[in-house]
């Protein structure tokens, strides 16, 4: 039997989240995306855990036997950097690499400012991953 996950979908309002998100240029680009991830997924924002805005839900399982659900796309305004989830799918390469200045995590896309991120490429990514876990 696999443990549950940490992180969960909560209760918790997305608005008040970003509201209190810190610092101010940090809380800017969160309601930049927000607008973009809604606009693209076209389905309600849910808060997973305490700081990951997350949309749609996929299941997954490991080798090892862990299970669990996960936001199909999503992001986490956090105080060095926003994290971008989702959007790192094989054949997306090439769009990654068009999206500016980020840096690559192994399941997440860091991103600095989002002044420094192509949006148009963004929201490709965003579009295709969505569309690809949907599928």
């Amino acid at each position: 039997m696999s443990a549950e996950a940490k992180t969960q979908p909560t209760g918790a309002s997305v608005a008040d989240f970003i509201d209190g998100v810190e610092p101010a240029g940090r809380r800017e680009d969160a309601l930049v995306l927000r607008e973009l991830f809604d606009r693209v997924a076209d389905t309600d924002a849910v808060m997973w855990g305490p700081t990951i805005i997350g949309y749609g839900v996929q299941h997954y399982s490991y080798a090892s036997g862990r299970t669990g659900e996960w936001p199909i796309v999503g992001f986490s305004p956090r105080k060095a950097n926003m994290s971008l989830y989702g959007l790192q799918l094989p054949g997306g390469e090439a769009l990654v690499e068009r999206l500016g200045k980020i840096k690559l995590g192994v399941d997440c896309i860091w991103v600095g400012r989002l002044a420094n991120v192509d949006l148009e490429v963004l929201t490709s990514l965003i579009d295709r991953s969505w569309i690809q876990a949907r599928g």
